[in-house]
């Protein structure tokens, strides 16, 4: 368990992290989702004590970074992965991580075989990696104790769809386990799809946490859905005597209603539906409103999302 308790870090005039509190859970992949310098990197920073805190604190399993014995083995971290001897081998960088854990060596041959580096690669010096064998090599090195905990800045960074695919069954199978993974990155897509609880970053500020469904639920605004039939004419005509404003929308129509409301309207009218999907807005759209004064890059009047 991760436990991040009023957290702030300043840097003069200047707050990276304005009194953040949070815990992840075993059991669970928690997304940590915010823009660029929002203070997400900084908060990991503080938990694995590579960046002291001005005030509050974050404790693994109960206990600071600094006082858990051998930390590699209990925390797996994975936060530059171009952070090693750009000379040294993939195996290399492993086999002495491993000695330093107090591992066998046969334990650098196991994760190079789960992240799927072959021999080949592994003998590779770091500078001739692509980002995305660095990635692959980072989680590796992250796995490498068996830590009951992992914590991942950005570990999507460099991989094809195929690597990300793999990413995501990766740590899920991690966490069915027990283990507790906290998982940073900006794109909201990737992590949805594999987080079981997410938090919201903005301005070094949580402006959201919670499930997909609670946080879905906690955005404003009536229900919008989109839907087509073999009838668009009769099922407008059902949903408006229903109460529900309706216009036209492509091939269909877009509703002020839930889309169990429009399906039964639908019913009630005999009215086959082709499509029934809802509009509203999803966590992108939620993801940039709460926090959209911390975006760098903003549409131009006029020009359409």
């Amino acid at each position: 368990m991760i436990t991040v308790d009023r957290l702030t870090v300043s840097y003069g005039a200047f707050t990276a992290v304005d009194d953040v509190s949070f815990v992840a859970q075993p059991g669970r992949v928690t997304g940590f989702l915010g823009p660029n310098g929002a203070g997400k990197s900084t908060t990991m920073r503080v938990m694995v004590g590579l960046t002291p805190p001005t005030s509050g604190q974050v404790t693994i399993g109960g206990l600071r970074y600094h006082d858990i014995p051998n930390p590699g083995r209990h925390v797996g971290t994975l936060l530059d992965a171009s952070a090693q001897h750009v000379g040294r081998t993939g195996r290399e960088i492993l086999a002495i991580a491993a000695q330093t854990m107090g591992l066998p060596k046969t334990r650098v041959d196991e994760m190079l075989a789960l992240v799927g580096l072959s021999d080949n690669e592994a003998g590779r010096r770091l500078r001739n990696y692509s980002l995305g064998m660095k990635q692959r090599l980072g989680i590796a090195h992250a796995l490498l104790g068996d830590p009951s905990v992992l914590i991942l800045d950005e570990p999507a960074n460099g991989l094809d769809p195929a690597g990300i695919r793999w990413m995501r069954g990766l740590l899920k199978g991690y966490a069915d386990r027990g283990g507790t993974v906290l998982l940073s990155s900006h794109l909201l897509h990737e992590v949805e799809q594999i987080a079981d609880e997410m938090i919201l970053i903005g301005h070094g500020r949580i402006v959201a946490q919670g499930d997909r469904a609670t946080l879905l639920a906690g955005a404003s605004g009536t229900p919008t859905t989109l839907v087509t039939s073999l009838d668009n004419t009769a099922l407008g005509a059902a949903l408006t005597h229903a109460g529900h404003a309706v216009e036209a929308a492509g091939a269909g129509l877009k509703v002020q209603a839930s889309p169990e409301q429009v399906g039964r309207a639908a019913l009630t009218a005999g009215v086959v539906l082709t499509d029934l999907r809802s509009g509203g807005a999803g966590l992108e759209d939620l993801f940039l409103e709460l926090t959209s004064s911390t975006q760098r890059d903003a549409l131009p009047n006029g020009v359409p999302a």
